[in-house]
């Protein structure tokens, strides 16, 4: 009875949050007229507010997008993860961890107003249709594409569509030549995982999100790996914001052995739920090793927690987000949606890691800028001075290790951030696309004479001719070139220069391979 009532009083509690947000975007009070309840403009100072603007304010105003800052400001005053998402935002998550979009499956970038190919999906339209990297789309259905003041919101529009609708393409291939690909638009799906590769015997996998598709790319991605003479494992969890609980939980059952529970979750009108393990995981037993870094968070943290928990993997890095609440997204006919978080999750030893909120969204913002300032990521003692877990309760793992609750998950082995190499130069390079834009006009020659991937990342070194060359090039596109920083950021530039050369050419997992050479994180997961 209990939970039957506390299921009736969150369905009322969705329903009027519903008719008051169709009161905001409404022109009229239809849904409160249906559903019988009293709910009127007069009575909704909200509302008149809304009106008043709409009808006498000196500009014209989109009071579609006022309303949804409106019920934004109601839902932060909730917690930090209560949001409204208008609809391109909501649109644009639903693809981001979904089954993708319609679409020719290109990554590009615009280059002197023109749309160079960087990066084909696998399997996509234009792969099959014989695209390749580097080429240069001149025309779309034979008027002019080039030299047209190309923008991203354009850029897409052209190149999505009707699933088996088709465009055609004229472009200049790399070897100079003009030539048409007509392409039908498919469906493109957008995988979660960014890499997978061999190292000796040891299976690195990198993850970005969890997504409806996760569980599936880690287990062909898995089997690809054993197939080679994997042995160990390191999955790479780090700047994964999260996603579908489920997804985290199926990727637990891939490690953990029957019956162990991986995570519970409970609210105010949310019975308590387990997640246990299931005996159809790939890699339940096998030497493991999860990195971690202060932007895992969410259900990066759910899979991490499970992990310690239970003394399944070591976990390394450094402290994570701190991100212990679950959203479920409620939409709305007009395309708009909220995200109203529903429960707290816990991990199997019982801690909820989430941060405190209590000064107030801003606070919370700032949260992470505050660690970099008091030496958090330098430092595990640091981090463990934090008021997070001064005084917080602690727990324990199945083995009797002490782990932190309240803010966020504390690795089993502590690695510092290498800020030595970072500045802003290297930011600004960064930010142009510089990389990308150097291998473009310059470097495709040379990575050319490289047969193979690993022919590339044993036998290429940026000479100190090229590194010049390079420098030369992206000063023409800087403000200004310091010195200074020049040779603080030159190791890490020449890496970075062959990593996007590489990814260039071989994908993505060649992009890691190359910039995990130099790694602190990585080198000590080996270690591991």
């Amino acid at each position: 009875m209990k939970q039957t009532a506390g299921i009736i009083f969150r369905a009322i509690i969705l329903l009027l949050i519903g008719i008051l947000i169709g009161i905001f975007i409404s022109e009229d009070n239809v849904a409160g007229r249906k559903l019988g309840f009293s709910f009127s403009r007069s009575d909704d100072k909200i509302s008149k507010v809304l009106d008043l603007v709409n009808q006498n304010y000196v500009d014209s105003v989109d009071i579609d997008s006022i309303a949804g800052i409106t019920v934004n400001d109601m839902l932060q005053n909730l917690d930090p993860h209560s949001v409204y998402l208008p609809a391109q935002q909501a649109q644009s998550i639903s693809e981001r961890l979904g089954a993708g979009f319609n679409g020719i499956g290109v990554e590009y970038q615009v280059l002197r107003d023109t749309l160079v190919i960087t990066q084909m999906y696998p399997g996509g339209p234009a792969a099959r249709a014989g695209l390749n990297t580097g080429y240069r789309v001149i025309s779309v259905n034979g008027k002019p594409f080039s030299g047209t003041k190309l923008t991203q919101s354009r850029i897409s529009q052209t190149f999505r569509g009707e699933k088996d609708s088709e465009i055609t393409l004229n472009v200049i291939t790399n070897t100079g030549e003009h030539k048409d690909y007509r392409i039908k638009r498919g469906r493109v799906a957008q995988s979660s995982l960014d890499a997978y590769y061999l190292t000796g015997t040891t299976g690195y996998i990198k993850i970005s999100k969890f997504a409806s598709t996760t569980d599936a790319d880690f287990r062909r991605a898995l089997s690809a790996l054993k197939a080679d003479g994997m042995q160990k494992l390191i999955l790479d969890l780090r700047g994964n914001g999260g996603g579908y609980l489920n997804t985290a939980t199926a990727m637990a059952d891939e490690f953990l052995p029957k019956n162990k529970l991986i995570v519970y979750t409970k609210g105010a009108h949310e019975p308590r739920t387990d997640y246990f393990a299931t005996d159809s995981g790939n890699y339940e037993h096998g030497k493991l090793t999860v990195m971690i870094d202060e932007y895992s968070a969410s259900a990066s943290e759910i899979l991490a927690g499970a992990l310690q928990d239970l003394d399944r993997a070591t976990i390394v890095g450094r402290r994570s987000f701190g991100k212990g609440l679950v959203q479920q997204q409620f939409p709305f006919g007009d395309g708009t949606a909220i995200n109203l978080t529903v429960a707290r999750y816990y991990t199997p030893s019982g801690r909820s890691i989430q941060k405190s909120y209590k000064n107030g969204v801003q606070s919370y913002r700032n949260e992470l800028a505050n660690r970099v300032r008091k030496g958090e990521l330098l430092s595990a003692g640091n981090s463990l001075a934090d008021s997070a877990f001064v005084g917080a309760s602690t727990y324990h793992t199945s083995n009797g290790r002490k782990v932190f609750s309240s803010g966020g998950i504390m690795p089993d082995v502590f690695v510092a951030a290498d800020t030595t190499q970072s500045t802003q130069l290297l930011g600004d390079i960064s930010d142009k696309q510089l990389f990308t834009a150097y291998i473009i006009d310059k470097m495709q020659p040379t990575i050319s004479k490289y047969g193979t991937e690993d022919k590339f990342f044993n036998n290429y070194q940026l000479s100190n001719a090229e590194y010049d060359a390079f420098v030369q090039y992206a000063a023409k596109s800087l403000e200004q070139v310091d010195p200074r920083e020049l040779q603080q950021s030159a190791a890490l530039i020449k890496t970075l220069l062959k990593a996007h050369a590489a990814r260039f050419r071989w994908g993505n997992s060649a992009f890691y391979r190359v910039i995990n050479q130099n790694d602190s994180t990585f080198k000590k997961a080996l270690e591991e």
